[in-house]
């Protein structure tokens, strides 16, 4: 990282003027928030744009978009709304912690408040669980429930559980993950809701206390009064469904060469395990469906050479590439964002092939 640097890497952003969302590389520093376009595997220069954190709030999770749960919501001092969507609820809550801590860089007291606040296991007093479950329900503003699979299966009515402690957050009934983990624990435990699926019933059976409520995007739950499961017969089903019922195993944004017009564009990669396919999604869209992706079963994966272009890639795209060979011949061109990024994604790859 350059000098001053306290963290970067690609998040989607929604323009100011027409709301359509684009992958910006962002560079967080002390006072601001510098954010580039990306052009031709490369950061343009000068920068897009930035945001001067002075006076600035910040609001994660940010629950205003229904299909884009990942947002943290950034208001300067001059009221201009800026959104920003990570690629994943780990990602998302390691660039808000940073970007708080750099607004309040001038305040030492305050940045230790968040390193407690950040571990704390405070729960706040008097909590009716009757009350919180009943907003759970509202209509507007509670927790949505959809059908969501798991390893073949199809479940109707159940959330997930990162976007329960998301909502539990968002809605002041808990200051922190780890607040929001217990109180949906208790939950549980006075049968307000119900582990649905295998991760989270395993975490049910496994009789730690702590971990029986999982903070994860895999693990499904429900109201206790709304069970229904629908198995859906493997046989029975699409190969696309197929390919997306495995456990994900790694995700992030990187830059892809086209097929045809072999232009570079930024995507959100999704590495999945039985059966191991490596997905990818345009960050600009809305909808949850990928819009392409392979099987990796007898795939080759193999880092390219930082100096010069390499064989195959084209425009002046050099630096962090690696390829990968599928089983029909089909070679797709990937760049990260660092060597060590470069690195794991090669070596969780290699796993599944």
């Amino acid at each position: 990282m350059e000098d001053g640097v306290l963290k970067e890497g690609f998040l989607v952003k929604r323009g100011h003027i027409v709301h359509n969302w684009k992958a910006r590389w962002f560079i967080l520093r002390q006072n601001t928030l510098v954010y580039y376009k990306l052009e031709g595997g490369r950061r343009a220069t000068p920068p897009k744009g930035r945001i001067l954190l002075d006076g600035c709030t910040i609001t994660c999770p940010c629950l205003e978009y229904e299909n884009r749960p990942l947002i943290i919501k950034l208001k300067t001092r001059t009221s201009t709304e800026y959104f920003l969507e990570a690629c994943s609820r780990e990602d998302r809550d390691a660039w808000a912690f940073e970007i708080t801590g750099a607004i309040h860089a001038g305040q030492p007291g305050k940045v230790q408040q968040l390193h407690v606040l950040r571990n704390s296991f405070k729960l706040p007093p008097h909590i009716s669980l009757h009350r919180i479950v009943d907003k759970m329900h509202d209509s507007s503003s509670g927790i949505r429930s959809s059908p969501n699979m798991e390893q073949g299966s199809t479940y109707k009515k159940t959330f997930l559980g990162s976007s329960l402690v998301d909502w539990l957050i968002s809605n002041s009934f808990a200051a922190s993950r780890l607040e929001a983990v217990t109180l949906a624990s208790m939950l549980m435990e006075e049968n307000f809701l119900r582990p649905v699926g295998v991760r989270s019933l395993g975490a049910v059976r496994s009789g730690d206390l702590a971990e029986q409520f999982l903070d994860d995007s895999t693990a499904l739950y429900t109201f206790a009064e709304s069970y229904k499961k629908k198995i859906s017969p493997k046989e029975e089903m699409s190969l696309s469904t197929m390919e997306l019922s495995g456990m994900v195993v790694k995700q992030g944004y990187l830059a892809k060469q086209g097929h045809k017009r072999k232009n570079w564009k930024v995507r959100r990669f999704v590495l999945r395990k039985d059966p191991a396919f490596l997905h990818y999604y345009d960050p600009s869209k809305e909808e949850n469906r990928p819009v392409g992706g392979f099987s990796l079963r007898g795939s080759l994966v193999s880092a390219l050479e930082d100096n010069g272009v390499p064989t195959g890639v084209k425009g002046n795209v050099q630096g962090n590439l690696f390829k990968v060979i599928t089983k029909d011949d089909t070679h797709y061109y990937i760049q990260a964002s660092s060597k060590a990024e470069r690195a794991e994604w090669i070596e969780a790859i290699k796993k599944l092939t």
